[in-house]
């Protein structure tokens, strides 16, 4: 049974269409990754599911009911969000920012309960983020700034989680922390994660780790190539999506585990 179903779902911004006959569904426990070019739709799609924006057509099914159903605290619980960028306004603690993850779960003028506490604590000591939990959130990098995203969506205690590019402008030890993250969630809380990313390689990362992973090619306004990451991140589709030759490559670790990605090679003439 899927968690979360998308049929025949299109969207316009006035007389400009962005996407239109997208859909897939996601299982419990997996991470579907929508994978384009820039300008494709990735980030509006998911605004969409996150019921920001309103579908010009078609449907998006939350547990086999509509999203637009559902009371704004009501899709708190079921689904959380992690941005690509988020402003850092106020100094607000690292331990503050997790807490208001349990916003959904208490009243308008509630303080936070001691089981909220708790919850916000356990998460931030999943993402290893105790030592700096009384920090000023405008201090962190980068890095630190996703983990606590992070920490607060597994707040959240939602089935789901959104991920719109979670390692934009991270260096390339803080995209692997992140992606290690994100499988770890995963695996040990049986979560499902719809992520968008510009990274064909991210796919393959997940699937390498064991995780159910299947990927969209979105381009042209459209889902052009859908399943698993081999099926879906060819040298072919890369050529035809962003006129780059590249080489799929296997390769076997220290423990004779088999891992691809993809190489870009050239651009194409």
């Amino acid at each position: 049974m899927s968690l979360l179903k998308i049929e025949n779902a299109s969207f316009q911004y006035g007389k400009s269409t962005i996407f239109q006959n997208i859909s897939f569904e996601l299982g419990s426990g997996s991470i579907f990754c929508l994978f384009g070019p820039n300008g494709c739709g990735k980030s509006t799609l998911i605004e969409c599911i996150l019921g920001y924006l309103k579908l010009s057509g078609g449907s998006i099914l939350l547990n086999n009911q509509s999203i637009s159903s559902y009371r704004p605290a009501e899709l708190a619980k079921s689904i959380s969000y992690v941005p690509q960028s988020h402003a850092k306004n106020f100094p607000y603690t690292v331990k503050d920012i997790v807490l208001m993850g349990r916003a959904a779960y208490t009243g308008t003028f509630s303080a936070p309960s001691a089981e909220d506490i708790a919850i916000a604590e356990s998460a931030l000591e999943s993402m290893g983020l105790t030592a700096i939990k009384d920090k000023p959130y405008t201090q962190l990098s980068g890095g630190q700034t996703q983990l606590v995203m992070l920490a607060r969506a597994l707040t959240q205690e939602t089935p789901i989680i959104l991920m719109d590019e979670p390692t934009a402008h991270l260096d390339f030890r803080h995209e692997l922390i992140i992606l290690e993250t994100i499988v770890k969630l995963i695996k040990e809380n049986n979560i499902s994660v719809v992520m968008a990313t510009h990274f064909p390689n991210h796919a393959f990362y997940f699937e390498n780790s064991g995780i159910h992973t299947q990927v969209a090619l979105m381009n042209n306004q459209a889902l052009e190539a859908i399943g698993s990451p081999v099926e879906v991140l060819t040298e072919a589709n890369m050529l035809k999506t962003f006129k780059i030759h590249a080489k799929l490559m296997t390769a076997q670790t220290a423990g004779e585990k088999l891992v691809r990605g993809l190489i870009p090679i050239e651009v194409s003439s």
